[in-house]
């Protein structure tokens, strides 16, 4: 069976007939098939020369204009692409890449956005920081690598432009990426400065700036914090900004990048319809592709918050459903961090297997230990079947990627509902009401700002945040509550209960 990579256009590269247009063979010597093989390989990125020389010459040291003539020699037997453009591109001073007639439905894993981190460029005047910059350069690489929602092209490709001063414009283009993370650094005697910046490759236009300051004395730990910040900060932003984008440029699309990034920014509302909306979404582009781990994560997450949140069923048996979607996932998701973070929350808290939900979770954390909503699932998991420290911990170490971004309504809230268990309600009301601030629609804050009110005796601010509660779900029960958080260990969730008891909320 041919490898669907090995399919474009009019033609099918088959290891055993060769190359083949419309069926009929294409004279293609052994070097053109090993140079065509190795760019199809890639789906799009960038291959550099070397590594192509190294596949179509193993073992043999041969001169670059050799690889030119087999490319040129290549790009005539394919002829021009159904866009007019040619099939393999030239990367200047790096190497070359595939590129791919677009279709109408289209996978994440090929669609996603592309990042290039550039080397940071020495205003010090010093060639010694060279390595310092460099080792950034590298940390943040190997960070971002480790994230699934966007692709980040290799250390050799984006080094090629040290010292160029190219605009980062053409760089973006050549590169075929459509962000760009540069930055510089600057010494004054014993002090350090970084400045990083993302930047939309195609404008130029500049989506976060952030300067770091330190000293030589600190210089690894330095490192470390400017490696974590820019990491988890970067993720995010670029998701934001291609869910704008696709709203922007493509509205309605039925592509499948398109509907994830649609139900992606539903779900995230907290609000009852969207997340509707936003599993019917997801079912549209299962049917296209049914082994999309992204698509069938999501769809999980979808079904397990309505279960958490008690929000009326979407399917038959939400909880049989919701598992066999958390199962495919897993099968498919190759050890992604938020395929792993968004399954082991399912499982631990509408499967109700707690140590597998908690095993996953855990997983999740440490293959991605930058990815705060991983890390804060992960506290999830502590918070009510492992340990309370541990889930502080967590979700402090979350917060700190996160203060005040989308998402920390998550930490904070699982900050505060740790000191409910502890008994702590002053703790409690401070956390929870940070987190309301982040997120006013997340169901869980109302539920520990209620509880911690009525247990402090402060029941006007407790029947104040009640009728909050009531505005997103009339019909809240302690039952439905319950019904949706892991049973483990009943007393985690036993002081929110009986807080909001005390305020009014009915049993059943």
């Amino acid at each position: 069976m041919v490898d669907a990579s090995h399919a474009f256009g009019e033609f099918v590269l088959d290891p055993g007939c060769g190359l083949l247009r419309n069926g009929r063979a294409i004279a293609l010597g052994q070097r053109g098939i090993a140079l065509l093989e190795a760019l199809l390989e890639e789906r799009g990125s960038i291959v550099s020369k070397d590594a192509l020389m190294e596949r179509v010459w193993p073992g043999i040291t041969v001169e670059e204009s050799n690889l030119t003539v087999q490319v040129a020699a290549l790009r005539k037997a394919l002829g021009q692409a159904p866009n007019g453009q040619e099939w393999i591109a030239t990367v200047p001073r790096v190497g070359y890449r595939f590129l791919r007639a677009t279709t109408t439905q289209a996978n994440v894993a090929e669609l996603r956005p592309t990042l290039a981190v550039l080397p940071f460029s020495n205003l010090s005047g010093d060639p010694k920081q060279d390595y310092f910059a460099d080792g950034i350069v590298d940390d943040i690489i190997a960070a971002l690598s480790r994230f699934r929602s966007f692709a980040v092209v290799a250390r050799d490709c984006s080094f090629a432009y040290k010292g160029s001063g190219i605009d980062v414009r053409r760089i973006a283009a050549e590169l075929g990426v459509r962000y760009v993370l540069e930055g510089s650094i600057r010494q004054s005697g014993n002090r350090l400065r970084i400045v990083a910046e993302l930047v939309e490759g195609q404008g130029g236009t500049h989506m976060w700036a952030q300067t770091f300051d330190g000293t030589l004395d600190e210089i690894f730990d330095f490192q470390d914090r400017i490696t974590e910040r820019v990491a988890t900060l970067i993720e995010p932003l670029i998701q934001t900004a291609e869910i704008e984008r696709s709203r922007r440029e493509r509205p309605g699309s039925v592509a499948v990048y398109d509907i994830y990034l649609q139900a992606l920014a539903k779900i995230s509302t907290e609000i009852e319809s969207d997340n509707a909306a936003a599993y019917a979404l997801l079912m549209q582009g299962l049917a296209a592709e049914p082994d999309n781990a992204q698509l069938l994560a999501q769809a999980t997450w979808a079904l397990e918050h309505r279960y958490t949140m008690g929000w009326p069923a979407l399917t038959d048996d939400d909880v049989q459903t919701c598992a066999a979607l958390a199962r495919r996932a897993l099968e498919h998701g190759a050890g992604d961090a938020m395929v792993l973070a968004h399954c082991g929350v399912a499982l631990m808290q509408t499967v109700k297997d707690y140590d597998w939900g908690l095993a996953v979770l855990q997983a999740a954390a440490e293959s991605n230990p930058n990815n705060p909503m991983a890390v804060v699932r992960a506290g999830v998991g502590h918070l009510h079947c492992g340990n309370v420290d541990d889930a502080l911990s967590h979700f402090h170490r979350a917060n700190r990627f996160i203060p005040g971004d989308r998402g920390a309504h998550f930490s904070l809230c699982g900050i505060a509902h740790a000191h409910v268990v502890r008994g702590e309600y002053d703790e409690a009301l401070y956390w929870a009401s940070r987190a309301l601030a982040s997120n006013p629609n997340f169901e869980a804050t109302l539920w520990v700002l209620i509880a911690a009110s009525a247990h402090l005796g402060r029941m006007e601010e407790a029947h104040r945040y009640l009728a909050a509660l009531r505005r997103l779900t009339p019909d809240i029960t302690l039952d439905r509550i319950r019904a949706g958080q892991a049973g483990k260990y009943p007393d985690r969730i036993e002081g929110v209960l009986d807080g909001l008891r005390m305020a009014g909320v009915p049993e059943r």
